[in-house]
């Protein structure tokens, strides 16, 4: 993964993300469960319909060495960023330390989900998001990897419920390994 941090040079604005942000901040900061705060975020990238005109043309094209993170905004209580995927490129399986909510904004995204069944591993479940797609998920039920199994670029929005201006927020990567292991999931 390429990491960008903050705005290009020069950009200084970013079509509706001031308001994006003002309308989001609220839901954050309430005091509720994890999976009710990443609904209503969710909720309101639905309402928001954000275009991938956030990003710069530059960063619309991503990176050839994988998909690419660009920071558009942290505080105490969240962060959104934007994800660029190239066709082919996937996230390793992964789960977050915080609630998260995404929408895709551009191309389709394929997500499939795990679980963890006593000791081992297993995919539970694909879902292929495309355009338009909004979801939310908190901690412990968030285990998955996504993909850009389509022909064009994709873009996704993320707002996670924490500051990750110094860091990520996937808690723990898992190996998949073959059915007849003892042990197949391991946190590294």
């Amino acid at each position: 993964m390429t990491q960008v941090m903050g705005a290009p040079a020069g950009a200084g604005f970013r079509p509706g993300l001031a308001d994006l942000v003002e309308r989001i901040r609220p839901r954050a900061r309430q005091q509720a469960d994890p999976q009710t705060i990443a609904q209503q975020v969710a909720d309101v990238l639905a309402q928001m319909e954000p275009s991938p005109d956030l990003l710069t043309e530059a960063e619309r094209a991503g990176s050839p060495e994988g998909y690419s993170r660009h920071t558009l905004h942290t505080e105490e209580t969240f962060s959104l960023s934007a994800v660029v995927w190239r066709p082919g490129q996937v996230t390793e399986i992964h789960d977050h330390l915080v609630w998260c909510s995404f929408m895709v904004l551009q191309g389709t995204e394929t997500e499939t989900l795990y679980g963890i069944d006593g000791d081992r591993l297993v995919e539970i479940g694909e879902r292929q998001r495309p355009a338009g797609s909004v979801s939310g998920a908190a901690p412990p039920d968030d285990i998955h990897r996504v993909h850009n199994t389509g022909d064009t670029v994709a873009i996704t929005l993320h707002v996670y419920g924490t500051d990750l201006s110094n860091g990520t927020s996937v808690r723990r990567t898992y190996q998949q390994e073959p059915e007849d292991s003892p042990h197949n999931a391991t946190g590294r």
